[in-house]
């Protein structure tokens, strides 16, 4: 459908302002080429609608003329984002321009059945929401496994697998009664690590994320590859052990302990494969883990080129000394390497890249331009200090 002259200049107007905010109506009429009566009309329809408001202003000539700078209405609804793991479930609701408000971090109930599951995440979200659920607008929600966009459904999360039972979107669907965007988890911590956290300005960029399971994320030219059946990047399901032992069961911190138990060896926690005093035994498994750890940095590399890999996940904070050397190892093989790096949004990737797809939701429904998406919001307001900061006794809890 061919779009109004009217429609067409009200996104360009929206998308200029979240795109250089605050700004002028004068500016917007420069960078658009939009009249300035058009900018004017444009703008007091959009204030009347309570999108934008205007604030302060600006002495922008010698002559001492001033101009009123316009913002977006940053409280006029509110997102939310949440990532659900086996281990622990996380979750940020934010304004509009990502600010985030509310931030929780909650241990799975794994044993619950799948609709049960579905009401206590339901449950936790509103009572931790309070009086910003009524108006949130937008939700996401991550998980485990391949996510189908296409018929909606969850296939592959053998760590969580009551998520792939069709009675917890069902249950899901009824108890939240408004729309939820799903995705896989490592789709949407790569997300947020593109907008916010390691791989700022790198359009061309992948994430891998090792903890309880594997996830991996493909960016290219800033957009996530998903696929049909959201199998793109499933790369723990390659049969590369013995007797065709899945990828994931390599370097998970579940596969860890199993094939450390295998082999007679006892490991308190997966991270005892990674001290440097281990014994010949450990060491063993430690090469063993390496290799299959290269093996799939190698297929993310060859499956799209990207710039950079950002490593999140439980097992990956005790690989941060030794990203130097599966670097080493690419360039040896590839004679080029992606740069490989740590999350920097931690535990919280995953929730805080649900919160960006919410808020890319939010302005489309607006009217915002979609190839301005991948660069908004445009300030950094989600990071790991501010996230902390509104969880409960958040000034006092760790930043690592």
């Amino acid at each position: 459908m061919v779009q109004d002259t009217r429609t067409l200049n009200r996104n360009a107007v929206l998308t200029e302002l979240l795109r250089s905010r605050p700004v002028s109506r004068k500016q917007i009429s420069v960078v658009t080429g939009i009249s300035a009566a058009t900018v004017t009309r444009t703008v007091d329809a959009l204030i009347s609608e309570g999108i934008l408001a205007e604030g302060s202003e600006l002495i922008v000539e010698n002559r001492g003329r001033r101009a009123v700078l316009l913002d977006l209405v940053a409280d006029r609804a509110y997102v939310l984002g949440i990532d659900m793991g086996a281990s622990n479930t996380r979750f940020i609701v934010s304004d509009l321009l990502g600010n985030p408000l509310v931030a929780r971090e909650i241990a799975t109930p794994t044993g619950l059945g799948p609709a049960d599951l579905a009401a206590w995440l339901v449950g936790e979200v509103k009572v931790a929401s309070a009086e910003y659920w009524p108006t949130i607008s937008e939700i996401s929600l991550g998980l485990p496994g391949a996510v189908s966009q296409h018929a909606r459904t969850v296939s592959n999360a053998p760590n969580l697998p009551q998520v792939e039972d069709p009675a917890f979107l069902a249950a899901l669907d009824n108890a939240i009664d408004r729309g939820v965007y799903l995705d896989n988890d490592a789709n949407f911590a790569l997300l947020g690590e593109q907008r916010f956290g390691a791989a700022q300005g790198t359009p061309s960029a992948a994430m891998l994320t090792l903890g309880t399971g594997l996830g991996a994320a493909l960016s290219v030219d800033g957009r996530i590859l998903r696929g049909r059946h959201g199998l793109v990047g499933e790369f723990g399901q390659l049969p590369v052990g013995p007797l065709g032992t899945r990828l994931e069961h390599m370097v998970t911190g579940s596969g860890i302990v199993r094939r450390a138990a295998e082999a007679g060896i006892h490991l308190d926690t997966p991270a005892d494969l990674f001290v440097s005093s281990a014994s010949n035994a450990i060491q063993g498994l430690r090469a063993h883990f390496d290799q299959a750890l290269l093996i799939v940095l190698t297929a993310i590399a060859v499956s799209c080129e990207p710039e950079t890999i950002v490593l999140g996940g439980g097992i990956s904070k005790s690989l941060i000394d030794s990203l130097p050397k599966y670097q080493d190892a690419l360039q040896q093989n590839l004679r080029i390497s992606p740069k490989l790096i740590s999350a920097t949004l931690g535990d919280f990737s995953g929730a805080v890249g649900a919160v960006v797809a919410s808020l890319h939701a939010a302005y489309s429904a607006v009217g915002v331009e979609d190839a301005a998406l991948s660069g908004l919001p445009n300030e950094p307001t989600l990071n790991l200090s501010s996230i902390r900061a509104v969880q409960p006794g958040g000034a006092f809890l760790p930043l690592a």
